[in-house]
């Protein structure tokens, strides 16, 4: 009767034998060696040398543990780097965008954590070596000195590879699993603008000349009226807006993805697939600009040539306009630092590399797009060889511009603060988390609770329930 043949990925008995002595005669090496049956069917020898009997079988023994591990199609076993790993999870997350699935824009996000964060780290570790002690130390370290939300992203992407190797054999558990949970405050809490933060908003934007010619202040007025994200807005062509019945049909976003430029394509999930009615005041703002003369297929918030804008750009924009412009005295100080800064022959550039500033600090100083105080302008007038305190003038120049300012009230806003603005106030107006979420594009109501709405006073009902629930007076 023929013995029974080995099961797939197991071996037979180790044996070892002497592989080498030295000149006494002493053993100095050994040879481990075990028949291996691989998942093709076929039996191999493995092997293995160590100085020691012990040595060389401990040796086998992690040998062949690891290409037990090996899958069925041999694409991936524990023995490959991590890195071969991690592009083959891009090539997979490249097929999920090409069916519709995944976001471009989410691969541009992740192929930065990879190339920053994770290779890094552990591109040159074999897969075996993913321990979940290990990978908690990576993600442990990448928090501290990139924050929480990068070390999220890290987390995500780090378990997506893991799963695929164990969907490969090449693993037996995703090791992430039991890798302790990223947690932290969020930087900026939910916040909404107050009826008079809008009316303060929408009078602001009006009012500046660089804002108007950017487009902001109906724009503004749009994100307000309907709470989509900046890059719907966007995208909408005017084929998708009904004056008649005053609703808008949201069905993609605008986004800029490497290598290929602005596209147009769908949104973030299903749910972002929208039709939204329009407040009146929306409404006429749109007719108005219908009014001028449009065409169907042109977005509703062109470029000036009527093409797609880009929502970073648009982003940028609505910085500068929030950016708090001030009083003249302001205004005058900005003009009085550039003159200053061209008379000691500088430019933006050299005096950003001497404070160690972004640029940008310095063109929104001499444009009176930034709040001023004392040591600011003593930084910068130090870079110019300038005292302060040796002119009484610049002095009291630099006093009045550092009074307080309506606009300084805006300086806070972004994007994304209008669309918390109108979840907000459509939960003040007695609708659901799911009405919310559905009117935000969002698929899971946890989301919009926590970060689109403002945590409301407790049930004001409650006192009067209770009242009627315990008022016997024996309970007293």
């Amino acid at each position: 009767m023929s013995r029974a043949p080995l099961p797939i990925g197991t071996w037979g008995s180790i044996s070892t034998r002497i592989e080498k002595t030295d000149a006494k005669g002493k053993a100095v090496s050994y040879l481990s060696k075990a028949n291996f049956r691989d998942h093709d069917g076929h039996v191999r020898d493995v092997t293995a040398f160590g100085k020691t009997k012990t040595a060389a079988e401990r040796r086998l023994l992690q040998k062949l543990q690891d290409r037990a591990r090996t899958n069925t199609s041999g694409e991936l076993t524990a023995m490959h780097k991590i890195n071969h790993l991690l592009d083959l999870w891009e090539k997979r997350f490249e097929g999920l965008i090409a069916d519709g699935k995944r976001s471009p824009t989410s691969l541009d996000t992740y192929r930065r954590s990879l190339k920053n964060h994770i290779r890094p780290a552990l591109g040159e570790l074999r897969i075996g070596e993913a321990t979940t002690p290990r990978l908690d130390t990576v993600l442990t370290k990448i928090k501290t000195a990139a924050g929480a939300p990068t070390a999220k992203t890290c987390r995500a992407i780090i378990s997506g590879a893991m799963k695929l190797a164990v969907r490969y054999g090449a693993l037996t558990v995703n090791p992430v699993r039991e890798v302790d949970t990223i947690e932290a405050a969020p930087k900026n809490p939910p916040r909404a603008l107050t009826g008079e933060e809008v009316s303060l908003l929408r009078k602001s934007l009006a009012a500046d000349d660089r804002a108007v010619e950017a487009d902001l202040p109906d724009l503004a007025t749009f994100m307000l009226a309907t709470g989509v994200r900046i890059g719907e807005s966007l995208a909408v062509l005017w084929h998708q807006v009904d004056l008649e019945t005053g609703a808008v049909t949201i069905t993609h976003t605008i986004a800029r993805i490497k290598g290929e430029g602005l596209i147009r394509k769908s949104t973030k999930s299903k749910a972002g697939e929208r039709v939204l009615h329009l407040p009146n005041w929306a409404i006429a703002m749109l007719r108005t600009r219908h009014a001028a003369g449009i065409r169907l297929d042109n977005p509703v918030f062109a470029d000036m040539i009527g093409s797609y804008r880009d929502p970073s750009n648009t982003r940028r924009a609505l910085r500068t306009a929030l950016s708090p412009v001030g009083n003249t005295a302001r205004r005058d100080l900005g003009t009085t630092l550039r003159t200053l800064r061209r008379q000691a022959g500088l430019s933006r550039e050299q005096v950003a590399n001497t404070l160690a500033w972004p640029k940008t600090r310095i063109e929104l100083a001499e444009t009176g797009r930034i709040k001023v105080d004392h040591q600011l302008v003593t930084e910068l007038l130090t870079a110019y060889r300038i005292t302060l305190d040796d002119h009484p003038d610049l002095v009291t120049q630099v006093d009045q511009a550092t009074q307080p300012a309506d606009s300084d009230k805006l300086a806070w806003i972004r994007s994304h603060a209008l669309r918390k603005t109108t979840a907000t106030a459509l939960d003040q107006a007695g609708h659901t988390a799911r009405q919310i979420a559905d009117q935000l594009g969002q698929a899971k109501v946890s989301i919009t609770q926590d970060i689109y709405l403002h945590r409301q006073a407790a049930n004001p009902a409650a006192a009067q329930a209770l009242e009627h629930a315990f008022d016997d007076p024996d309970l007293l």
